[in-house]
């Protein structure tokens, strides 16, 4: 496709930016192959059907009754993949993650649209009335919130501590014609020892929307209040 030139473009400037939207192609063939690569995993290992605590859908409920729902229970059918992202909040993590909560405000307002493909939970080792208090002053109302509560599910993830240290992950499970619940792909923020924050990027558009412009996404850090 022949760049458009606009009024006032030099001819280096011109060169430069073919050179960045060639660029560009081969990074978005290079995701696609890495897509491919991890649709084309082998079967995953087994999981536990983890219990966690539910509270109603209406986050103006209040006091209303809580239920305990399982990790297969999250299935609402045997074809549907499952996404839960866990949340950095609870236990040592005595206040709700700023990163995390911008990741799932985007979830919030997309939430919608992945339902059409897969089913999507977000499980945090907070106790419910803080979730659900939080999610009241963020304005989720699209989203399954639920309490690890004594569940291992965190832990055994990798996105807790022995400690009860927190971090951010996004897990994907399958579950097989007889009901057994699989692992099949999860990602963290830490991809090396010099990579600290970058492994789940791809899944909030406000880092890349920043790397359009010419300041880039800096050192500025999201907060829950602005």
């Amino acid at each position: 496709m022949r760049q458009t030139r606009l009024a006032g473009e030099s001819a280096d400037y011109l060169a430069a930016r073919e050179e960045l939207r060639l660029a560009e192609i081969e990074l978005m063939r290079h995701r696609e192959k890495i897509a491919a690569q991890r649709r084309a995993l082998p079967q995953g290992p087994p999981v536990d059907d983890y219990v966690f605590i539910e509270g109603p859908t209406d986050l103006d409920a209040g006091d209303a009754p809580v239920r305990e729902v399982s990790l297969g229970g999250l299935f609402t059918a045997q074809d549907r993949p499952l996404i839960v992202y866990h949340f950095m909040y609870g236990k040592l993590q005595t206040d709700p993650c700023p990163m995390c909560t911008l990741w799932i405000d985007g979830y919030n307002g997309i939430a919608h649209h992945v339902a059409r493909n897969a089913d999507f939970a977000v499980a945090a080792a907070a106790d419910l009335p803080a979730l659900r208090q939080h999610a009241r002053n963020r304005g989720w109302r699209r989203l399954r919130l639920l309490s690890c509560g004594d569940s291992t599910f965190k832990y055994d993830l990798g996105s807790e501590d022995k400690e009860g240290g927190q971090d951010s992950t996004i897990s994907v499970f399958t579950r097989d014609g007889d009901g057994a619940i699989r692992h099949f792909y999860s990602a963290h923020p830490r991809m090396a020892d010099d990579i600290d924050e970058r492994g789940i990027d791809l899944l909030a558009p406000v880092w890349h929307l920043l790397d359009l412009t010419p300041h880039g996404r800096g050192a500025w850090y999201p907060h829950l209040d602005y």
